[in-house]
């Protein structure tokens, strides 16, 4: 059984983890040391975050390794504690046999009793392999108990490596998730004060992935829940809805379907912060209600590049990412985008 230490050693990266979140990032060449811009320290700490995240989860599935070998134990000393009563049982039987058969008489009785040396012999014989099934068994009883007291210690200290780093593991998922609420709602207050204002503060330079999707084409963000869809009726629009929702966190990185070259950045309206991309072929593709965006005008982008970070920007309800596929750059001459997506290889 290896030894329930190993798996402690996670809970230094996690706490490592936990102090990148904790200091501020450095500052970027050029800056000569000057406070980054508030939307780059957010986008950071959001990635950060997610760093951490998954580092947690890494964690949790050692912890659950942890408990099947610590259970695996308790079965070890069940067994155990059954071959031990079924040892002592053994002694009971033999001291039982033992006594029946007269092997309680000193040599001296029964060499008085004997009727001949023959009879003295075998019951000598006798006592001789009774005391050595007795010493035997007794030898076998204290070697099985102390391997059960081994054995007792040695999953008493595996219960106890789990709890305590199970008790880690939940702080830093608290810590994380703390920072990921901070750096959520900062996200989320700098948007709508973008949009109130009627004017975007620039694109935050994101780290972007770091291979290219295998498609040209793809879905605007990687993990997600549908929601609203096109044609949908609502009270929330004038008419019907324009665009396939896909339920996302605020600060979910958002990105482009296809190469293209970014058409519109807008910080107003009814659709908070947007990213409108012309594609080839004569559409364009709009990524609404963010919480910041990544990328500037007339900028070109490739697939899967990150152009924004999703929000609840706008007349939303709450957070999510509102994309359209439309003929023209402007509203009113949006298409169904699911189909769209699935003459693109795209199925979501």
């Amino acid at each position: 059984m290896r030894s329930p230490r190993r798996p402690l050693l996670l809970v230094p990266a996690l706490l490592c983890a936990l102090a990148v979140l904790t200091a501020g990032p450095a500052a970027s060449d050029g800056e000569s040391g000057e406070e980054l811009d508030v939307s780059a320290q957010v986008a950071r700490l959001y990635e950060d975050a997610s760093v951490a995240t998954r580092r947690y989860e890494t964690g949790r599935r050692e912890a659950d390794a942890l408990r099947a070998r610590a259970r695996r134990a308790d079965e070890l000393l069940v067994r155990e504690r059954r071959g031990i009563a079924a040892l002592h049982g053994d002694l009971g039987r033999i001291a039982r046999a033992q006594y029946r058969q007269g092997g309680g008489l000193p040599y001296t009785a029964q060499l008085l009793l004997a009727d001949s040396p023959e009879e003295l012999m075998r019951g000598q014989r006798a006592v001789w392999q009774a005391d050595l099934a007795v010493n035997n068994a007794v030898s076998k009883s204290r070697r099985a108990e102390t391997r059960l007291a081994a054995d007792e210690a040695k999953a008493a200290s595996e219960w106890q490596a789990l709890e305590k780093f199970t008790g880690q593991l939940a702080e830093v998922k608290r810590t994380v998730q703390a920072k990921l609420d901070a750096a959520r709602s900062t996200l989320q207050s700098q948007a709508d004060a973008s949009v109130a204002a009627g004017s975007c503060r620039g694109a935050v330079r994101l780290d972007q992935p770091e291979t290219g999707p295998e498609s040209p084409w793809l879905t605007p963000v990687e993990t997600y829940d549908l929601s609203a869809s096109f044609g949908s009726g609502g009270e929330h629009w004038a008419a019907r809805h324009t665009g396939q929702d896909f339920a996302v966190p605020i600060g979910t990185p958002v990105r482009a379907v296809g190469a293209g070259r970014v058409e519109r950045v807008s910080c107003g309206g009814p659709f908070g912060i947007e990213v409108v991309v012309e594609h080839p072929g004569g559409y364009y593709t709009q990524y609404a209600h963010l919480a910041a965006v990544t990328v500037d005008q007339g900028e070109r982008v490739a697939a899967g590049q990150w152009v924004g970070q999703s929000g609840t920007s706008g007349n939303s309800t709450g957070p999510h990412l509102h994309f359209e596929v439309r003929i023209t750059p402007d509203m009113g001459s949006a298409v169904d985008p699911v189909p769209w997506l699935a003459g693109h290889g795209v199925e979501l």
